[in-house]
């Protein structure tokens, strides 16, 4: 059995770590330099770097920042936020990244997933996907720009194509439940990891440790993502991890 990931996310903008409800209502959580350091030395085993205001509003991920981060880990570390090109994947890569992570632009020239999967390799590309359930269609639906724009693409038919031209892991976030801490949501997990080969790591939801048991147990995700619930102390990586080793889980 693969050991299940725990993984505090960095949502930037202009410099500050920051966290909402459902994308929006936006609070300070923090320095992200101080922060990396802080969940490195917690014991987390990736952290998520995303610039959530780079696709909305035009401008490149925080070169600089990402190589402060990045200097003070000793773990995986993935960035996201404004990459568009082959070109500002070699740029986050060479100022630290281990992995990037593709949003917005995938969607909108979904080649840009297999130019950096032939580079790099798909153990490289994290295509994230922001996803809003639709009444009319019965399922969940993609969105773009920072949760802003819907999509045409249907949840899981987006992960498979994603898949198909060299995704190597799903970031896969319930706008829904963005921040309610009411849960992470399973039926969207379990929808996307039927029908996708590689990792799926669960985001959007989790208020208490266990939420992180439910994902892993009632979805089977791979890792699980949290923001709010660590950047405020309401509980800490090595507690949840702790929690999850204690009902059985392989846990690193």
């Amino acid at each position: 059995m693969l050991t299940k990931r725990i993984i505090p996310c960095l949502d930037v903008k202009e410099g500050r770590v920051v966290k909402g409800i459902q994308f929006v209502g936006l609070r300070d959580a923090g320095d992200p330099v101080e922060l990396a350091a802080f969940y490195d030395g917690q014991g987390a085993d990736e952290l998520v770097f995303l610039d959530i205001s780079a696709s909305h509003e035009g401008h490149e991920t925080m070169i600089e920042v990402v190589e402060e981060v990045a200097g003070k880990l000793a773990i995986p570390f993935t960035v996201g936020g404004g990459i568009r090109t082959l070109e500002d994947m070699k740029r986050v890569l060479r100022a630290g990244a281990d992995k990037v992570s593709l949003n917005t632009a995938a969607v909108l020239r979904p080649e840009l997933i297999k130019e950096g999967a032939d580079f790099f390799g798909a153990q490289c590309i994290v295509v994230a996907i922001d996803a809003k359930y639709d009444e009319q269609l019965g399922s969940w639906r993609v969105y773009t720009h920072g949760g802003r724009k819907p999509t045409e693409w249907e949840v899981a038919d987006w992960a498979k194509h994603a898949v198909s031209l060299g995704a190597g892991e799903i970031l896969l976030t319930s706008m829904d439940q963005d921040g309610a801490k009411t849960g992470f949501d399973v039926p969207l997990l379990k929808k996307v990891g039927g029908v996708v080969s590689v990792p799926v790591i669960a985001s959007g939801g989790a208020g208490k440790q266990e939420h992180f048991l439910e994902a892993f147990t009632d979805a089977d995700a791979d890792a699980a993502l949290a923001a709010s619930i660590f950047h405020y102390k309401e509980t800490s990586v090595a507690e949840v991890k702790s929690y999850l080793k204690g009902e059985g889980l392989s846990i690193r």
